[in-house]
């Protein structure tokens, strides 16, 4: 049985996006991935979708969601550093990976994942 597991930020626009991204390209044989975001937001970030195409990570069909909007209990909870407490989300697993937020800034903020 393949394990749950979500990335939540706040706007569910960049890092969390990514991070599903890349769980469901390593990880598919063994993870159910999801991402959520806190508050809406219209769009994911287009340097996120471009730098994760780039590295052949399709998220053509990546769109912004809420925690409502994926399964209510999860095996592993991560969240992305957003310097915001995440509702309760029943989980087996919590961990913050503390990752900044590239929006607004450079491309190469969305490839070094700078701290």
């Amino acid at each position: 049985m393949k394990k749950k597991v979500a990335f939540v930020c706040v706007h569910n626009s960049c890092r969390s996006q990514m991070a599903e991204g890349w769980a469901k390209k390593l990880g598919s044989d063994v993870l159910e991935a999801y991402s959520a975001g806190t508050e809406n937001y219209p769009e994911v970030k287009p340097l996120a979708v471009q730098v994760m195409e780039e590295v052949g990570v399709d998220m053509s069909g990546h769109h912004p969601k809420l925690l409502s909007d994926i399964p209510a209990e999860l095996d592993i909870l991560i969240t992305m550093g957003c310097n915001v407490e995440c509702p309760y989300v029943p989980c087996k697993f919590r961990e913050d990976w503390g990752l900044a937020d590239p929006s607004g800034g450079p491309i190469e903020d969305y490839t070094e994942g700078k701290k």
